[in-house]
């Protein structure tokens, strides 16, 4: 029966008589599958002019909408050492909350009264700088009263000196008074001595007119000696003003520089004050900082540093806290060559992760367990995962997004583009096409930078 040979039997042996070849054989059968085939080839017809709703898909996770309501962790700004914890994992804490308290490892902190210490030594140097406030002023007022009896003194001085010249003046004229007495004595003398020749006058009279003369000559002597005194007197006058103004100015500049000693010890000692001031607040922040305290409304997830004694670094993570408070949000990551075809604004479709959902991507309005969402922000620059990340807001147009859901988890996201034919789109991923370009109306070109 395998019609091997060149015999064949089945041409030369009719077998239509027998009952199971009726039974297989009949046209009926052909028939009903013919019809099948019509009519799904119909539908499928149909079914590739039927409207299909280009997508993206893609995965993120939730987060939340603004920075400041995402998971963070609490660092201490100094290096310390865990005292105690005055909570759990899992509790929760309200703003300024203490978390735990942590002592010093720097020695130069150990001392309990720092800060008091501290202080004293800044009220000493206050009333340092108080003290030299008031040797500036009394020397202030000592230059002032040098400056003034200097005045004063140079006055005199000068009046001294104008009483020495109008004395030169007044001796001078007597001076010269004698000399014209001394020529009328002379005159005299000569014209009695030549009348007392002649007979006409008395030896008497000679005497007399000469001892007139001597007197005159002697009177002449006496004023040149004045004379002499006087312009001395002058020379002694100018010579006292510039002694009396080298004097004081020798005094007054010594009091400027005790002055100007006194204000340098005086900007030391503001300069320490305020180093001392610094160092007093910096000491009174750092023992405030000996409690790290809840930054926002939150609960613990979990201490990172445990134990007590446990040292660690400034800088370093002590323990995580979410915020009680926060506006979930999505963020998913696109294929660089998607994202020309997202929008701020366009319609998004999640699914997420522990929600039952029967999703037909193509036909949204069909699909169940998948709620609405609206892009927000789109980042101009690639992630460390080759992809450009998006982030979804929920969209208030549409149902509210289960409240369980938490930050963290996985979703799947769908971007509904335009519509288009299905035989359109199966060509398209035969080909390896990517969707459609398009710009929905009411959307931003351009994503937000950042």
């Amino acid at each position: 029966m395998l019609n091997i040979s060149h015999n064949k039997l089945n041409k030369s042996v009719s077998i239509e008589h027998f009952i199971s070849v009726k039974k297989v054989f009949h046209q009926r059968h052909y028939k009903h599958f013919n019809r099948f085939l019509l009519a799904f080839a119909i539908v499928g017809v149909i079914i590739l002019f039927l409207p299909w709703t280009q997508n993206i898909t893609a995965t993120g996770s939730v987060t939340t909408l603004t920075p400041d309501q995402r998971p963070q962790t609490i660092q201490s700004p100094i290096p310390g050492k865990i005292e105690k914890w005055y909570v759990r994992e899992g509790d929760y804490v309200e703003k300024g909350d203490t978390i735990l308290h942590i002592s010093e490892v720097k020695n130069e902190y150990f001392d309990p009264k720092l800060v008091e210490r501290t202080g004293n030594q800044l009220k000493a140097k206050e009333a340092s700088v108080s003290s030299y406030q008031g040797k500036v002023k009394a020397l202030n007022i000592q230059i002032d009263a040098l400056v003034n009896e200097r005045k004063l003194k140079l006055q005199q001085a000068q009046n001294k000196l104008l009483q020495a010249r109008l004395k030169v003046q007044s001796d001078s004229i007597d001076l010269e008074a004698a000399k014209t007495n001394i020529l009328i004595a002379r005159r005299q003398f000569n014209r009695t001595e030549q009348l007392e020749d002649e007979g006409l006058k008395a030896v008497t009279d000679v005497e007399e007119k000469r001892m007139k003369l001597q007197e005159a000559q002697a009177k002449l002597i006496s004023q040149e000696n004045k004379l002499l005194a006087a312009k001395n007197e002058v020379i002694n006058s100018e010579v006292e003003i510039n002694r009396v103004q080298a004097e004081y100015t020798d005094k007054i500049s010594k009091a400027q520089s005790d002055m100007f000693t006194a204000q340098s010890n005086q900007f030391d000692s503001e300069a320490q004050v305020n180093k001392l001031e610094s160092e007093y607040t910096n000491y009174e922040i750092r023992n405030d900082l000996y409690y790290i305290r809840a930054p926002q409304n939150g609960f613990i997830n979990k201490a990172i540093q445990g134990g007590i004694g446990e040292t660690f670094k400034e800088g370093d993570r002590l323990v995580g806290i979410m915020p009680s408070d926060y506006d979930v949000a999505v963020e998913t990551f696109v294929e660089p060559i998607d994202l020309p075809l997202i929008h701020l604004g366009e319609k998004i479709r999640i699914q997420f992760d522990g929600w039952p959902v029967i999703v037909f991507s193509g036909w949204p309005n069909v699909s169940y367990g998948t709620y609405g969402g609206k892009v927000v922000a789109i980042e101009t620059f690639i992630s460390s995962n080759g992809k450009y990340r998006v982030l979804v807001a929920p969209d208030e147009e549409d149902h509210p997004w289960p409240e369980a859901i938490r930050v963290g988890s996985g979703v799947r996201t769908i971007a509904l583009l335009e519509d288009v034919p299905i035989w359109f789109e199966l060509w398209r991923q035969l080909n390896g096409f990517p969707p459609n370009y398009y710009q929905p109306e009411g959307a931003q070109a351009e994503p937000v930078k950042k």
